[in-house]
């Protein structure tokens, strides 16, 4: 596998952006901004990601929407939050950035992946007025309904490139992917460098209900796309689970479930992905 050639993709796309630095108390919050054809869409990744987990979808998105994606803090290139880490901490950080990117009297559509659903629950709550909806996508953060993946395994010292490359494809399959066909090379590459480079444990977290709890104050309209097979949600019982309870705020809120797609949908059916999520965002009337 060229890691170097891939590495490069990934620098062309981030190219097209604006690099932007927001306060953190750790060092900077890190965004990028891909000026697009319409309203800002703010994207926040899962655990143990970057926002190279919108990698595939970022190009389909931005003749749509003004895209804004964050390394939240403690991943990717952003600073660490406070300790002990509490989601509430890190949406801290994120809102500031926000009120100072965000013009004021403008407002932003929000869609969290994963544990970046969770956190993207608590900054809705936090925005009211300036959230205009929020998407989630796999969301964490259901307490009990989560079911945190069996058999993934870390890299041991001693390893070859090529074998670590090999276990990552393995635990990709486990848990971000349903199709090993479509667990590529850059899947790997993307997954092992936003290993590196995190730096706090998202699972505790994205295994407490903080979404449940953050739902009844989020005054903006919501959604939810989840793929057919993510494997965090114990089936189709937990997916219909999700939807009844979304809907018991919102009984008419969207909520998509993309066939054929694991738990990292955005990257396995790009296209499918980003046209529900389109689709919806422009359908959706404030609440």
């Amino acid at each position: 596998m060229d890691h170097a050639a891939l590495a490069q993709d990934v620098a062309a796309l981030a190219a097209k952006a604006q690099r932007i630095e927001t306060p953190g108390p750790n060092g900077p919050c890190i965004w990028h901004r891909w000026e697009g054809g319409g309203p800002t869409l703010v994207l926040l990744h899962g655990g143990w990601g970057s926002w190279t987990h919108w990698y595939r979808s970022i190009p389909l998105l931005t003749p749509h929407f003004t895209v804004l994606a964050a390394d939240t803090p403690g991943f990717g290139d952003s600073g660490a939050p406070p300790k002990p880490t509490s989601p509430d901490d890190i949406a801290d950080i994120l809102v500031a950035g926000l009120d100072q990117l965000v013009p004021a009297g403008e407002t932003f559509h929000l869609a969290g992946f994963s544990f970046g659903g969770l956190i993207g629950s608590v900054v809705a709550s936090k925005t009211p007025g300036r959230c205009r909806s929020f998407v989630m996508v796999g969301a964490s953060g259901f307490g009990v309904l989560h079911a945190p993946p069996q058999g993934t395994a870390l890299a041991e010292d001693g390893m070859t490139d090529d074998e670590v490359d090999e276990l990552q494809r393995r635990n990709l399959q486990i848990l971000m992917l349903h199709d090993p066909d479509n667990i590529d090379d850059l899947a790997v590459h993307i997954h092992r460098r936003n290993l590196e480079r995190g730096r706090i444990r998202s699972r505790p977290i994205s295994l407490t209900d903080r979404l449940l709890r953050a739902l009844p104050d989020i005054k903006a309209s919501m959604a939810g796309i989840w793929g057919e097979h993510d494997i965090t949600v114990m089936g189709q019982e937990g997916l219909d689970k999700r939807k009844e309870i979304i809907r018991s705020f919102q009984p008419d809120a969207p909520f998509h479930i993309i066939k054929d797609a694991g738990h990292w949908v955005m990257y396995e059916t790009a296209e499918e992905f980003a046209d529900t999520l389109t689709n919806t965002l422009k359908t959706l009337t404030p609440y």
